[in-house]
């Protein structure tokens, strides 16, 4: 899984026999090779040294030192990348990661879902709108959003883009981050960045060496959502070969088993601060569904950071639009905590899609009627919270 496939003929760069599922087609376009080569020659957007700064701060999150908020767009725009912007999501990022070191009297590790959260997994591959069948919108690493085929044909040079665009956005977090650094060099709380692994011919053509050692150049804590985290998928193999803290999605359809041979795939030796695993099941099921999987991580001799996603597992629709209610998001997150506690395990913190603005696309707070959504729903994908409805979720999950 190197950067070499990209000179060749068009194959995925992955090893033969492993699947790799929610991929773009887009392997015969002209600018395929092309894109891909250039992805394959370009500098590292992290380095060995931030990983290994990133990792240490995990492990103590995991042995329940500190906590963690994860969270940003469900979906990143280019158009939203310069400085300004990012310095208004890192500024709710810090803003709530401040309310929950204040209401648990620990400090909180800050990751956004940010420099490179371009690409979704999608349902279903088309969608119907205005009585034309297109390709669904899957993030602007792969496609437009705008509904036209034109704009959602899936085009190899939005790679490129979205490797430019990155690299603005963690050029701004470094020196973010080196300015807080100089306040404490033991724990390095932030900001970092995140995304969804999930366009391996992106991801697999950023995997670089030094010393020896594989790291993935393109972020510093890579997840694989519930779509694209079966065993021995391509997914799960290239994450599996790189140095980076990795996360892990938990659906309510993962049974022990497999999470038991997921996790020894990527933290084959139990090492705290390598793997995060992030719950995201639906209010519902957290309580029946959790125990088993946590008993299993443990026998096992995994230390994870425990994160709850109470958003992916509480999605509806309401008056035609996609939304989440705020009383179950709190519901699920707080049940998970109480899970994890109940089970001796450290709750390690909250992965959330939340907005720097004041939008209207989850109800709850000020957002108090279906009528209102339309007000400011702009998400490319999901609903979000905006920042009080985040900040309300924060108080309810300290309190739990």
């Amino acid at each position: 899984m190197t950067g070499d496939g990209a000179r060749g003929t068009p194959r995925p760069p992955w090893p033969a026999g492993a699947e790799a599922a929610q991929q773009p087609d887009w392997a015969t376009h002209p600018a395929y090779e092309p894109s891909c080569a250039e992805l394959a020659s370009a500098p590292a957007l992290v380095t060995p040294e931030e990983l290994a700064r990133l990792r240490r701060a995990l492990a103590v999150v995991a042995g329940g030192g500190a906590v963690m908020l994860q969270l940003g767009d469900c979906a990143e725009s280019f158009e939203e990348t310069d400085a300004d912007q990012v310095r208004a999501k890192t500024a709710v990022l810090h803003a709530l990661a401040d309310e929950v070191a204040d209401g648990t009297g620990l400090p909180v590790l800050r990751v956004g879902r940010i420099g490179g959260q371009f690409a979704k997994p999608r349902t279903l591959p088309h969608e119907e709108v205005g009585g034309v069948l297109l390709p669904a919108f899957r993030g602007h690493l792969v496609n437009g959003e705008s509904p036209t085929p034109e704009a959602r044909a899936h085009d190899p040079r939005r790679m490129v883009r979205a490797y430019e665009a990155s690299a603005g956005v963690l050029g701004a977090l470094a020196r973010e981050r080196d300015q807080r650094t100089r306040r404490s060099t033991e724990f390095v709380d932030g900001p970092w960045a995140s995304h969804d692994a999930l366009v391996v011919d992106y991801e697999a053509r950023l995997v670089r060496t030094e010393g020896g050692r594989r790291f993935l150049g393109s972020t510093h804590l890579p997840w694989l959502g519930d779509r694209t985290r079966a065993p021995d998928s391509a997914h799960v193999r290239l994450l599996a070969s790189v140095v980076n803290p990795v996360a892990l999605k938990l659906g309510p359809s993962i049974t022990a088993a497999e999470l038991g041979e997921v996790c020894a795939q990527l933290d084959p030796y139990g090492i705290p601060g390598r793997l995060t695993l992030i719950v995201r099941m639906g209010a519902e099921r957290v309580p029946g569904l959790l125990p088993p999987l946590v008993a299993a991580v443990r026998d096992a001799g995994h230390r994870p950071v425990w994160l709850s996603d109470p958003m992916h597992g509480n999605t509806v629709r309401e008056a035609g639009r996609k939304t989440r209610r705020l009383t179950d998001i709190v519901d699920e997150a707080s049940r998970c905590k109480r899970v994890l506690e109940g089970a001796g395990e450290h709750p390690g913190g909250l992965h959330l899609e939340v907005a720097a603005s004041d939008v209207t696309e989850c109800l709850g707070g000020k957002v108090d009627g279906v009528d209102r959504l339309d007000e400011r729903y702009t998400t490319l994908c999901d609903p979000r919270l905006n920042p009080d409805q985040a900040a309300e979720l924060m108080r309810a999950w300290v309190r739990a």
